[in-house]
């Protein structure tokens, strides 16, 4: 069931874009959303979670994370919080922005292998879905064959069922738990923030997006 669940927004944000014609400002709205929601279950449940295990070097694991998530947008350009351009890539398959964003999907699927989290399920779906919607926009756009298009989403899609499948099945890695949980931590604390912090062009007052993210708050608080 955790698999089909993280394999539907990448299905659902293809059929998005092939059946209509993705509303920009919609599109931003909910981006704001899914990242106020993510930043919440990180705080709320995950950081608590993470740091009663009272395990050693947990907060360096974080960084870790937050360092790990830094170089992978350097390669995707910011593709896992929403900001992808036809320009960044100047090969005709953008292998290290398919590669960033898989090596970002599996690492996030880990912790669902681990231990059963339907907060971390929902928040990573609902994450998924928009940034699946502008990637599925760019290869749209781009000069890639369908065949491509297909392979690249297919790919997408799996790694994050993948990541908990390994983690599900290999019990050494049960052993790094916390480590694991905290790195997942470090990662959803840059994207959630970038998303935040960029979600304002020009750093102007935005009313809708502001509540946007309150509403992203008040779900998640809500949903604990």
């Amino acid at each position: 069931m955790i698999y089909l669940a993280l394999v539907i927004p990448v299905i659902a944000g293809f059929l998005l874009v092939q059946l209509t014609k993705p509303n920009k400002k919609q599109l931003q709205l909910f981006l704001s959303f899914s990242g106020a929601y993510l930043l919440s279950v990180t705080v709320l449940h995950l950081i608590p979670e993470v740091f009663s295990g009272q395990k050693e070097h947990i907060g360096a694991f974080i960084l870790i994370g937050i360092v790990l998530q830094t170089g992978l947008e350097y390669l995707s350009k910011g593709a896992e919080h929403g900001h992808i351009h036809s320009h960044d890539f100047e090969q005709n398959i953008p292998w290290l922005l398919l590669g960033s964003l898989c090596l970002h999907a599996f690492l996030e699927g880990m912790p669902l292998g681990i231990e059963e989290n339907n907060n971390l399920l929902f928040a990573i779906v609902i994450h998924k879905l928009p940034i699946t919607i502008i990637l599925a926009v760019f290869l749209k756009n781009s000069s890639l064959s369908k065949g491509l298009v297909f392979l690249f989403l297919f790919l997408f899609a799996i790694m994050s069922p993948l990541g908990s499948w390994v983690s599900g099945n290999f019990s050494m890695i049960h052993a790094y738990e916390d480590q694991i949980n905290a790195l997942i931590i470090g990662v959803f604390l840059h994207i959630s923030t970038a998303i935040l912090f960029e979600s304002s062009e020009n750093h102007k007052f935005n009313l809708q997006k502001f509540a946007a993210i309150l509403i992203g708050f008040a779900v998640a608080f809500l949903s604990l």
